[in-house]
């Protein structure tokens, strides 16, 4: 399984570039394999992003704006989700990844999975 982060190397905006960093930063600390994908340099993989942003997932412009997420060809979410998640400590469920062994979430979900047993 691969992430890709859809990413515009050349945007003019700030904002853009920011959200980008934000998202490629936390996934190099938590160790995640991804693959970044340039919309700005490469019209295919521009349209590849488009055609697979879910339509109830595109702005109103119908024009989703990086840094877009997925997990080989499942659309993850956008800036905004993945900053939910992260605020959430959800981001492994968030990039349909299993949580490294002795993480917070993987702890979480053990403790989960042992109440539904005891029920």
């Amino acid at each position: 399984m691969v992430i890709k982060v859809f990413l515009a190397t050349s945007s003019g905006s700030t904002a853009i570039k920011k959200k980008q960093q934000d998202v490629v930063g936390f996934l190099e600390a938590l160790k995640v394999d991804y693959t970044q994908l340039d919309i700005a340099c490469n019209e295919d993989n521009r349209k590849w992003m488009r055609q697979n942003v879910p339509e109830e997932k595109k702005p109103a412009n119908g024009i989703p704006l990086p840094p877009q997420i997925f997990n080989e060809d499942s659309y993850c979410g956008d800036y905004e989700t993945f900053f939910d998640a992260k605020e959430d400590n959800s981001v492994y469920a968030f990039l349909g990844l299993p949580p490294p062994p002795g993480s917070k979430q993987a702890q979480v979900e053990e403790e989960e999975e042992q109440e539904e047993e005891a029920e």
